[in-house]
């Protein structure tokens, strides 16, 4: 399955944006999601999951009740809501996608656990 992220940008802390993941070719709806994110000089880092059918939302510590996951699997996207976004967020975000079901639902937070990403997609918060 080939990833595509958009949304990123600049924005000033307190602010919002909304990640936007199109997926193509395997069958989108059957697979677990996840967005990761990478600053610089650091490692990459879960951010959040959801299950293939969307029922299931995770998150890092780092952002729950800031960040929502959610997908659209009629037109095959995945969603990253990101709201009151502090200059920490900064970072490229990744999405990714899992064609080992059983694995993802173990191990959704390990980078391992997902087969295909996308290009990644700039996100920069001002303070």
């Amino acid at each position: 399955v080939q990833l595509v992220e958009s949304g990123g940008g600049l924005v000033q802390a307190g602010g919002s944006l909304r990640l936007s993941c199109a997926a193509s070719g395997r069958t989108f709806s059957t697979y677990g999601m996840g967005w990761f994110r990478q600053a610089p000089g650091k490692e990459r880092e879960f951010v959040a999951a959801i299950s293939w059918s969307g029922g299931s939302a995770y998150y890092a510590d780092s952002v729950k009740g800031r960040f929502t996951v959610s997908r659209d699997n009629a037109w095959n996207t995945v969603y990253l809501q990101m709201n009151s976004l502090k200059p920490e967020d900064t970072a490229v975000y990744y999405c990714a996608t899992s064609s080992d079901g059983s694995r993802w639902y173990l191990q959704k937070r390990i980078i391992g656990s997902y087969d295909s990403w996308g290009q990644g997609t700039q996100v920069t918060v001002s303070s």
